[in-house]
């Protein structure tokens, strides 16, 4: 009975139906495929429901495809101190999550790029947090009545900047980046990567960006004294409002934001561009650097990184400027050419001056080897400097352009010679011969001007940069 009971429904499989003459096994194949179908479809129109969704709320809060650099930074992370703050100061290496999520990554690329990191979205509901906003660019057009020329406050081969004026009546500078064959993204994620968590009184703050298709922008703080190459270079009049006490003061302070940059931070940043026009001054003559579109971030494991030789005619350590290997002693060299101009007021190069006064570290270093270092003063200064603090800085300058980038000191070591109270004085007998072939070296010019400052040790550095 029951084999007979299976023949009959195996039977009843095999009969036609009155659908198209399909057997009983095909239709119920079907019914079953396409209810599987039914039921992938609805899963699908879910998932496709949910992410219109999401675009449609990501699109309604305006927020624009950026590099991978920028990153979402807590509220909490951004210190109200303008001194303190720092991506990884090297005392708090590694202490919280939020120290980590402030972590600089190192850079490999060429001149101007930076490397890639994790992306994540950025918040725009805080207008100051981080290492900034993100500002429509409508906003910034109005800020700057159109981007008008009658609010151009710098140009040159990085783009232009303007002086903005923001809906709440904060002044902000906005560096327009030329988009030129890529260059303005390289420069906005480098002065992202380099300077976008700092916070130093003598580096200039990141406010925000703009990032709409190709329009590349930067929001920086804005310092109502224009740059130091104005002072020392425009017409000032018969007497130059930078006495020696302030002049000292903008070298200290720009030391200072070298120093924390090559010394505070891990990575360090080697800025590649130190000259005048890049410090900006306030109404207090407090100097900020600017300008980091050529940085180059060094970790602590690399002495030295290879890259395409960038910067400033006369300003550019000669081995840099040969083999393209930079570091640190770089910007040493740079700062050192800083200081002679800030002594002297001339321009690293003047080619309206006679055939020996062209360039101004030849120029200065024969002057020192042939002990008429107070002349190189700038005769707009009306009060000059005294004798002890003249041979000071003239050491200092021949430190920091020692042709051996070995002896340079860093720029730690050159804030505390700047600040130092006490000078150890000595007198060589050597014969102006020996003297000038000896210039091109600092620590035997020395003997030239009549001084030796004692170096503090190469794993110095000083309690406090700020």
């Amino acid at each position: 009975m029951a084999a007979g009971g299976n023949e009959t429904d195996a039977h009843s499989f095999l009969q036609n139906t009155s659908i198209l003459g399909l057997k009983v096994y095909a239709l119920l194949g079907i019914s079953i495929g396409c209810a599987i179908t039914f039921v992938l479809l609805i899963i699908f129109s879910c998932c496709w429901t949910r992410k219109v969704g999401k675009l449609a709320r990501r699109s309604s809060t305006l927020i624009p495809v950026v590099s991978k650099e920028i990153v979402a930074i807590n509220t909490a992370d951004q210190s109200e101190n303008d001194d303190k703050v720092s991506p990884l100061p090297k005392h708090e290496e590694n202490t919280s999550n939020e120290a980590k999520r402030s972590e600089y990554r190192s850079s490999e690329s060429n001149v101007s790029g930076g490397s890639v990191s994790s992306s994540s979205a950025v918040s725009t509901d805080m207008p100051h947090f981080g290492w900034g906003r993100w500002y429509p660019l409508r906003e910034l057009e109005l800020a700057t009545n159109g981007f008008s020329a009658d609010n151009v406050i710098g140009e040159g081969g990085y783009g232009i900047v303007y002086r903005g004026i923001l809906p709440d009546t904060s002044i902000v500078a906005i560096k327009n980046l030329l988009n030129n064959k890529g260059q303005a993204e390289r420069e906005f994620k480098v002065e992202v990567e380099a300077i976008g968590k700092v916070r130093h009184k003598n580096l200039v703050g990141l406010i925000g960006y703009c990032a709409e298709g190709p329009q590349r922008m930067l929001v920086y703080e804005y310092l109502d004294n224009g740059n130091l190459e104005q002072w020392l270079h425009g017409d000032v009049g018969s007497v130059s409002p930078l006495t020696w006490d302030i002049r000292m003061k903008i070298a200290i302070g720009t030391a200072k934001g070298l120093a924390y940059m090559h010394e505070g931070l891990e990575p360090k940043v080697v800025h590649r561009d130190i000259k005048s026009s890049n410090i900006l001054l306030d109404r207090q003559w407090n100097p900020k650097v600017s300008d980091f579109g050529l940085a180059k971030l060094l970790g602590s494991e690399s002495s030295y990184v290879t890259t395409r030789v960038m910067g400033t005619f006369g300003y550019v350590a000669p081995e840099y400027a040969s083999t393209g290997m930079l570091n640190e002693g770089s910007d040493v060299y740079s700062f050192g050419v800083l200081l002679m101009e800030i002594i002297s007021g001339r321009s690293p190069v003047d080619y309206g001056r006679p055939a020996g006064e062209v360039n101004l570290v030849e120029w200065f270093k024969g002057m020192v080897a042939s002990r008429r270092g107070e002349e190189v003063v700038d005769p707009l200064i009306d009060v000059q400097p005294l004798p002890r603090a003249l041979k000071r800085l003239l050491l200092v300058c021949l430190r920091c352009i020692d042709l051996d980038a070995q002896k340079r000191p860093r720029m730690g070591q050159v804030v505390h010679m700047l600040e130092a109270d006490e000078f150890h004085f000595r007198t060589d007998i050597r014969s102006a011969r020996e003297e000038t072939q000896n210039a091109n070296r600092g620590e035997m010019a020395s003997s030239a001007i009549g001084v030796n400052i004692r170096l503090p040790s190469r794993s110095w550095r000083p309690a406090n940069l700020r």
